[in-house]
């Protein structure tokens, strides 16, 4: 298909104005690491909330949505819904132990928290593995829905699509750091949105579509509209519901929904004025990603289904293209006018660039201050550190762009990234509440959830994808559990420093605590309370997912459903809000 001029003006004047908002904040974002990897610590919590919101808002994200509904129904989002659960604990507990850490980068923690020589090897070892390879992968699946919507839309070769969509994205990330990721992610956020639901506004009101009564009511569309799975399907109640509540989000590490936060969720909150914004950032991404964003992706994915029910349908319309359920959602985007066509592509754009952008910037900072300053050249200067900092983003992008050629589908790609990190994720949780967790408890769970990875990908166990995530987490938590008991605890010295900086709470301090006594060492008095936290973390919980599911039910057209649920949803509002003045 072809844009009109309407559509080509909205994209090159997408691109002109993150260019130059890249290069008004270069000169202020290249003057030491802290400018550039964290915005010099001083962004408020609605821009911090919105940064993480479009960070998520990935091109990936829509066509990952589509190919789950499509083949799963609504009910099959709860793989990622279930994330929900570690994204409230990060905001009510992890956001301001991050926040008090003072670290630039989330693996500086590691030898704030563990000492010897395993700490220096483990966070050297993470720069490289999550800096490098485990975020090439991530890029890469990004890149890979840029490649599909950029051979539908354009009908451009993938290596096309992947080279004309990362310069733009490489230019600005390199000269405006952190700073210009956060100013940009905000006007692409507010451009994905109008995209996207003015996209599924014009699709359900097509002639081929009918409008949404319409599209509710047909035969392709009807059986795909339940919330939770089919409780007489055991098989389908157990991949799409039990896993991902009972073990996924506490087990998995996964970029942006990190057990006990990280990564550029870390990085976020480690960029915010104070405490109070961290938690108040974290807060409002959850609620934006989980309540306000998924229903134009999820009408659109519906709406394929008439129009395209099966692959063969795709197939036939889009010959060229990379075959996969999640070709639906760009399928559909052909069918839009010009101009709301050019503001779509133009949204969709503006995802890969946020999403992108963020992890280059994310990625960069290990390489430049966890592993280069930290083991190559300690004495760097601030100047020549932000230099290797924008010279690993370029490679960086090369790097996802090669393997993005050899990836075909998102959602195999998200299994891979959740079947690496299966059984990791509970060390993230505890190792702030758990003294005994040591460097070797996390070498131990990297190790043996990458091998089991490997191996259930080489070796055919006969196993399902939900039956390797649960083995995987099962040997890799018993692996690093007996790991931790048998090895020695990290050194008092260490352990006082962390606690008197971070002061967490929890009953997994009182047996150092009483060694601490022992010794003569002085600790600080927590002033936490637990109790109000995880109320906090349920209500925040409660809140999202009632909030989801009332707008469901009003697009259903059952307004006595969505009223309750929204009733439920202002009470757990104001009660977040309630203990929140009492801390």
């Amino acid at each position: 298909m072809k844009l009109a001029t309407l559509d080509w003006v909205l994209i090159i004047s997408f691109f002109a104005i993150f260019l130059l908002i890249g290069f008004l904040v270069a000169k202020r974002s290249g003057k030491n690491t802290k400018e550039f990897f964290l915005s010099g610590q001083n962004m408020p919590w609605w821009l911090l909330g919105i940064s993480m919101v479009a960070t998520t808002f990935s091109a990936d994200t829509p066509n990952l949505v589509t190919d789950i509904v499509r083949q799963n129904g609504i009910s099959g989002n709860w793989v990622w819904w279930a994330f929900l659960i570690t994204g409230m604990l990060t905001v009510f507990v992890y956001a301001k132990l991050w926040r008090r850490s003072k670290v630039v980068t989330d693996l500086e923690f590691y030898e704030l928290r563990y000492s010897g020589k395993e700490a220096a090897f483990l966070r050297g070892f993470r720069a490289i593995y999550l800096g490098v390879f485990f975020n090439v992968m991530i890029m890469a699946t990004v890149c890979l829905a840029a490649i599909k919507i950029g051979g539908i839309l354009f009908n451009l070769e993938p290596w096309e699509c992947v080279v004309y969509a990362s310069i733009i994205t490489v230019a600005y990330s390199s000269f405006g750091g952190l700073r210009g990721v956060i100013f940009t992610d905000f006007l692409q956020f507010i451009i994905a949105m109008i995209g996207s639901i003015w996209a599924a506004y014009y699709i359900i009101n097509m002639p081929e579509i009918g409008g949404l009564q319409n599209l509710l009511t047909h035969e392709n569309v009807a059986d795909k509209l339940n919330f939770l799975p089919d409780f007489n399907d055991s098989k389908s109640l157990i991949v799409l519901l039990i896993i991902p509540i009972a073990v996924q989000w506490w087990s998995v590490w996964y970029p942006g929904a990190e057990p006990g936060g990280g990564g550029y969720i870390a990085q976020r909150m480690l960029s915010a004025k104070d405490e109070k914004n961290a938690i108040g950032a974290t807060l409002l991404f959850n609620i934006a990603h989980y309540a306000l964003r998924p229903w134009p992706w999820i009408i659109i994915a519906l709406a394929s289904l008439i129009l395209y029910p099966e692959l063969t349908d795709i197939a036939n319309q889009f010959p060229n293209a990379t075959l996969g359920h999640d070709l639906g959602y760009p399928a559909m985007l052909t069918h839009l006018p010009a101009g709301l066509l050019g503001l779509v592509v133009t949204s969709l754009i503006a995802a890969f660039m946020s999403t992108i952008s963020t992890h280059l910037n994310w990625g960069s900072s290990y390489i430049a201050l966890d592993f280069y300053k930290r083991f190559v050249q300690p004495e760097a200067s601030e100047t020549k550190l932000v230099n290797i900092g924008r010279l690993s983003t370029v490679i960086l992008m090369i790097l996802a762009a090669s393997l993005a050629l050899f990836l075909s589908n998102a959602l195999d790609a998200f299994n891979i990234l959740l079947q690496i990190g299966a059984g990791t994720g509970l060390i993230f949780i505890l190792r702030w509440f758990w003294w005994r967790v040591n460097a070797y408890s996390e070498i131990t769970g990297m190790i043996v959830s990458f091998a089991l990875a490997i191996l259930f990908k080489v070796v055919d166990f006969g196993l399902e994808d939900h039956e390797k995530l649960v083995y995987s987490v099962l040997i890799t938590t018993a692996a690093w559990v007996a790991v931790t008991l048998l090895t020695r605890p990290t050194s008092t010295q260490k352990l006082s420093q962390f606690y008197n900086q971070v002061t967490p709470y929890g009953k997994g301090w009182n047996q150092f605590k009483a060694i601490a006594k022992s010794e003569g060492v002085d600790l600080k008095t927590t002033n936490d309370v637990f109790t109000i936290d995880l109320a906090s973390m349920l209500l925040g919980i409660a809140f999202v997912y009632t909030s989801l599911f009332a707008t469901g039910y009003f697009i259903y057209g059952n307004t006595m459903s969505g009223g309750i649920l929204t009733t439920i949803a202002a009470i757990s509002g104001i009660a977040i809000f309630s203990l929140w003045k009492k801390k």
